[in-house]
């Protein structure tokens, strides 16, 4: 069988790997010059359990979260090989309750009681899976002291040490391209941007547009993992979308701490316009935060090209704004100055989000990450993701559906 995968993102390279290993041939078309340089690799690389999702009182979000979260590691242990940097992990989360948060901080306190009873029962058969992390433990309450030591009591007025952990998106990126580049069922072909899927008597014609020249090739099945453009190919060959969606330009700040400097701790901020903090190892940090880090929205099917590394005057815009706001939370950015930080990398990309309002309402569907995953028309598969957690699951879902054993 050979396949078409459409979109050379982390889904689309997990979905990739997933049937070629089951022994169908596959192509994969991406419009960049590489596999895994957009939105897949400009972000925190956070392997959610459930824990952000308090604005889904259904629970429906964080039970998702948490099955894609048991899936991750293995999935890419399989396929990296068990010694692959790609496991490497930051320090665990500290879950931190906002001064401003859109709920009471005992609901929230609540809430992350309940999902963490959620996770044990879900990770029983497997205790390891989540990069052996200890998952039977539950939130840790951090005291008055251990709070104020690592951020503004005043703004932090609770907060609880989880087991989440964030993975390096660029390293991951790296070590996915290298196994992709040497799988023999799978071949790449980069620097066509996909026009179209054409459904026609007993195959589907990937239409593309490559340099100067038209592409139309057959396949038996075609699977959308574009990113940017699926929504728009699924309105093309008659999935229609039916609902409202956003697309959300959000950049994240990177950097190493200058040597001796005591970094912060990994911090998530909830609930409502918040941001984080990730400290992976040798030093690394990522930092976003709403709303000096979202830059543009788009409810266009398709939104423009933004560039996942801004230049100057926005670069130095988004560096700044993200420090100034940060250091009123984490004291540990206070010391920081953003000229004496030539390294710093600032990237980001589109976030794709169900919902008509932004996370400053309450009410958004961007609380709710649930209604994602595989829908198919005949020979035609679009996988909707949501969260960079899901998709090895999806990416297992869709061969199981493109290769007829669902």
């Amino acid at each position: 069988m050979r396949v078409a995968v459409l979109g050379g993102g982390l889904q689309g390279c997990c979905a990739a790997l997933a049937m070629a290993d089951r022994g169908a041939h596959v192509t994969i078309f991406d419009r960049n010059d590489s596999l895994l340089t957009r939105a897949g690799a400009a972000n925190e690389g956070k392997i959610h359990l459930g824990y952000m999702y308090a604005g889904d009182r259904s629970l429906k979000t964080a039970r998702t979260m948490m099955i894609g979260a048991l899936s991750f590691e293995p999935f890419l242990k399989r396929h990296l090989g068990a010694a692959s940097p790609a496991l490497r992990t930051s320090a665990p989360a500290t879950y931190v309750i906002h001064r401003d948060a859109q709920q009471p901080a005992d609901e929230i306190a609540a809430y992350l009681g309940t999902v963490h009873s959620l996770i044990a029962e879900q990770a029983a058969s497997d205790p390891s899976a989540y990069f052996g992390m200890d998952l039977t433990a539950p939130p840790r309450r951090l005291s008055a002291a251990e709070r104020a030591a690592g951020f503004d009591p005043e703004l932090a007025v609770d907060a609880y040490q989880t087991a989440e952990v964030a993975i390096d998106p660029m390293v991951v990126g790296e070590a996915v391209r290298a196994c992709i580049a040497d799988h023999p069922r799978i071949e790449t072909r980069l620097g066509c941007e996909v026009l179209d899927a054409r459904d026609e008597a007993d195959q589907m014609t990937v239409i593309g547009r490559e340099g100067s020249g038209a592409v139309a090739e057959p396949f038996d099945q075609v699977v959308n993992a574009l990113w940017c453009g699926r929504l728009a190919l699924n309105e093309a060959v008659g999935l229609e979308t039916g609902r409202a969606w956003v697309h959300r330009l959000k950049y994240g700040v990177s950097f190493r701490f200058p040597e001796g400097a005591e970094r912060p701790p990994s911090a998530t901020f909830i609930l409502g316009p918040f941001g984080e903090v990730v400290s992976y190892g040798e030093g690394l940090t990522y930092l976003t935060w709403y709303p000096a880090c979202v830059r543009a929205i788009s409810r266009d099917l398709a939104p423009p090209q933004w560039a996942t590394y801004p230049d100057d005057p926005l670069r130095s815009e988004v560096l700044e704004g993200t420090l100034t706001a940060m250091k009123d939370i984490v004291p540990a950015l206070r010391g920081l100055d953003p000229a004496a930080l030539p390294e710093a990398t600032v990237k980001g990309g589109a976030i794709v989000a169900w919902g008509a309002t932004d996370i400053y309402d309450p009410g958004s569907e961007l609380h709710r990450r649930y209604e994602i995953g595989v829908t198919s028309r005949g020979r035609f598969h679009s996988v909707d993701p949501g969260k960079l957690t899901m998709a090895p699951y999806f990416a297992e879902q869709c061969a199981d559906r493109v290769l007829g054993r669902a």
